[in-house]
């Protein structure tokens, strides 16, 4: 008859393990047992440690996880910036659509923060031309909520992690009429570019009204005064059409993969020889 189901048989088929006989020998609970038992003082502790630097730690290195894993495949893609305050009824509202629409026909993703605005504009061209439509929204006080056109929704604590995503996974930055937060994104898209970390990134303003006096005072201040190099302005171009914005992205990233090939080539050269 099989002892398979007396408990005391069956242990005496085991191996000794010394690790695991410790905590019988001590009388202690499992560390199965401890994780899963709480008293009130434990769950105090365990809340209070939620809100320290080393629990924001690992919610910040999950939010990284997180992104990675949900942009790693999207293809090519764009990231679109604007103000989050203007109405459909915007002239900027309909620019934004249009060129959300033209990058997904021409096959690249549309990764905006996802919330109103140029946002939605930019996510709805992207969703009715059948393209990828990403909002990484962000956790604040107010303009909470991704869009209705969001088909690849991503959700931050932390804006630096959220940037990441901006960037990481986008060919180039298209970018519409906003605030502060639009001006921190093409001020910081360039700084990324002039120190080397992003190599050749279009970057490309629509709307001549709105940031010709920028370009201006960075031409006559920023240039003319030394603080940045003669070629810096080069950075960025202006225009007022949605299928320019479109094409300077498309070229550009032609450009890139043409380059790709060529280094893929010479490399294969060099080994066959």
């Amino acid at each position: 008859m099989s002892n398979d189901g007396d408990p005391e048989t069956n242990q005496s088929k085991l191996l000794p393990n010394q690790t695991y006989q410790r905590t019988a020998r001590s009388d202690r609970p499992t560390e199965d047992k401890e994780l899963l038992t709480w008293s009130h003082d434990q769950r105090q502790r365990a809340a209070a440690f939620t809100h320290s630097d080393q629990w924001r730690v690992l919610r910040i290195m999950g939010e990284f996880v997180a992104g990675f894993d949900a942009l790693a495949e999207i293809g090519p893609a764009v990231t679109i910036f604007g103000s989050a305050r203007i109405g459909e009824d915007d002239p900027m509202y309909a620019m934004a659509r249009a060129v959300g629409a033209g990058l997904a026909t021409a096959g690249f993703a549309t990764i905006t923060g996802g919330g109103p605005g140029i946002m939605e504009a930019a996510n709805r061209g992207a969703r009715e031309a059948g393209g990828v439509s990403v909002g990484a929204n962000i956790e604040l006080p107010f303009e909470t909520g991704s869009n209705r056109y969001v088909t690849l929704p991503l959700n931050f604590r932390y804006f630096f992690v959220r940037k990441t995503m901006f960037v990481k996974y986008a060919e180039g930055f298209i970018i519409f009429p906003g605030g502060f937060g639009t001006l921190d994104e093409l001020f910081e898209s360039l700084t990324l570019i002039q120190t080397g970390k992003l190599g050749v990134f279009p970057v490309v303003l629509v709307g001549s009204a709105f940031w010709r006096g920028l370009l201006d005072w960075i031409e006559e201040v920023l240039q003319g005064e030394g603080k940045i190099g003669p070629t810096d302005r080069a950075y960025v171009t202006l225009t007022d059409d949605p299928a320019t914005a479109v094409q300077i992205m498309v070229d550009a990233f032609r450009a890139k993969e043409r380059l790709r090939a060529e280094q893929r080539e010479g490399r294969g050269g060099e080994s066959s020889m």
